[in-house]
């Protein structure tokens, strides 16, 4: 039997990666969580086999979220299960000690498959994580923010001062200038107008 936990801030998703399981024995789900903090813990009272790893979490991102999980609990397989495809998600998740790597519209047969595989200490890729992977890009790498550095971006890109997106987002305005000055150095960049330009290049930000 290998128990599953499913670490995704989307209660939809949760449930329906929970439906696909339904009566599989040999791959009961044990637990999910919507925060990273809050999977460690449960994981301190009852370890499972293999997480599902979403990457985009409103407290730490998955590849982080990695990091911690392989650090505390290195008999725990991590599999990626993500709607990113980008090459550098994919190869920063499996630096962190993950063991693979599918995309959400995997379908049960699929996701079994990855489950069982990793589990046996093999590693998985569905085709086009592993297609993502032999591709070389030539573009620059896609930033990993958590969901709150991804609402102030956007909001950057609108046009709002620090108080205005705090107020909108009720946090304080010093809490969106640190957001805003770890933004500027995860895109390796000095002023807001680079920021937002790269932001649409990378389709972090709708035209």
């Amino acid at each position: 039997m290998t128990k599953v936990f499913i670490i995704d801030d989307h209660p939809m998703v949760v449930e329906g990666i929970k439906g696909l399981l339904q009566g599989e024995e040999h791959y009961p789900v044990v637990g999910s969580a919507h925060y990273a903090l809050e999977a460690l813990e449960a994981f301190r009272q009852d370890m499972p086999d293999v997480v599902l790893l979403d990457i985009n979490l409103p407290d730490l991102n998955g590849i982080e979220l990695c990091e911690r999980i392989k650090k505390e609990f290195p008999a725990i397989k991590v599999l990626g299960i993500s709607t990113f495809k980008e090459r550098s998600y994919i190869t920063r998740l499996m630096e962190k000690g993950a063991s693979g790597y599918v995309l959400k519209n995997v379908d049960k047969e699929e996701l079994i498959e990855a489950i069982r595989q990793v589990a046996r200490g093999r590693m998985y890729f569905s085709m086009e994580a592993s297609t993502a992977i032999t591709t070389q890009r030539s573009s620059a790498q896609v930033p990993v923010l958590t969901s709150r550095e991804k609402e102030i971006l956007v909001l950057i890109s609108e046009g709002l001062t620090n108080k205005e997106i705090a107020d909108q987002l009720y946090i304080s305005p010093l809490t969106v200038d640190s957001h805003r000055k770890n933004l500027l150095a995860k895109f390796t960049v000095r002023n807001t107008a680079a920021l937002v330009k790269l932001g649409i290049e990378h389709g972090l930000i709708a035209l």
